[in-house]
């Protein structure tokens, strides 16, 4: 038998051959995963010896990484915000760079609007719902996306992370017209598909060949969604709320443009760590909502 740790090596050895970035960290959640140990209690019992059981489910987790499946698909879990989310080949991995999109939020509301209703549109697994409902707890959210399976995610996230009282869920297609009786927002926050369609094939194979393309693919040059919601979906604004989008590097001039075209009175972006306009939001006039349509 070998010990955790012994376990943990050889891991992170094969990892890292295999040119894995974050091999360190990797190794640590798929060892903690198969041991179905929290990784803090794992680096505790490296000493200690595992069973053969587990020795075979790390060797097993391993081989899927090493094949190109993202570890999130293999664990089943990934963290965003400081929030457990479950995670499945039916919707996208949570990352870093939309947590900037969540600060947008809460720097437009907090001590302005601290009760405000929010659309979540194209919500995939909830991740922004939850985030925003756990920092904004007097708001209350409506979780949206086309695909049933993704939905069915997005609830079992709100459940583990105990929101069911303020984040309800619903099916709809960003593209076209919004559900009657959906209501007005103060904000529509969207991190909807915007990578170009010609490009998909060039993304990383840990994207390409296991996250759902229809969550990816923003038509033929990634602004198909982008147009549509501000078209379809700024009527659900009330007078003066916001509409928040995540972009792709290169995409937020275009993305302001669209705003302001579209009856936005300012539209204004965020950088991400790494200095890329990721957010770009605009603030809906306090005129008719409604009074613009140039699309």
């Amino acid at each position: 038998m070998k010990t955790y740790n012994e376990l943990y090596l050889n891991a992170r050895n094969l990892l890292r051959q295999k040119g894995v970035e974050s091999y360190n960290l990797e190794a640590r959640i798929l060892v903690a995963k198969a041991a179905g140990k929290p990784v803090a209690e794992l680096l505790r019992d490296l000493n200690l010896y595992a069973t053969p059981a587990i020795e075979e489910a790390v060797q097993a987790s391993i081989s899927r990484r090493l094949a190109g499946e993202p570890v999130a698909y293999i664990t089943g879990t990934w963290e965003f915000y400081g929030l457990p989310m479950i995670v499945t080949p039916d919707v996208l991995i949570p990352r870093m760079d939309t947590e900037v999109l969540v600060d947008t939020a809460k720097e437009l509301l907090i001590g302005r609007k601290m009760d405000a209703r929010i659309l979540d549109l194209c919500c995939g697994s909830g991740c922004i719902s939850c985030a925003l409902g756990h920092e904004l707890p007097a708001s209350k959210l409506v979780a949206v996306d086309i695909s049933a399976s993704a939905l069915d995610i997005c609830r079992k996230n709100i459940a583990l992370n105990r929101l069911n009282s303020r984040i309800i869920t619903m099916q709809a297609d960003a593209s076209v017209s919004p559900p009657l009786g959906i209501g007005k927002f103060d904000m529509l926050i969207s991190n909807p598909p915007y990578v170009a369609s010609g490009e998909i094939l060039t993304l990383d194979p840990s994207v390409r060949d296991y996250e759902p393309v229809w969550a990816l693919d923003g038509g033929e040059n990634g602004l198909r969604f982008y147009k549509s919601i501000i078209k379809f979906w700024k009527s659900v604004l009330r007078p003066g709320g916001y509409l928040l989008f995540e972009v792709g590097e290169g995409q937020a001039e275009d993305v302001k443009e669209m705003l302001l075209a579209g009856g936005f009175e300012s539209a204004d972006t965020r950088r991400d760590t790494l200095g890329i306009e990721r957010v770009v939001f605009g603030r809906m006039s306090f005129q008719d909502s409604e009074a613009y349509s140039v699309f």
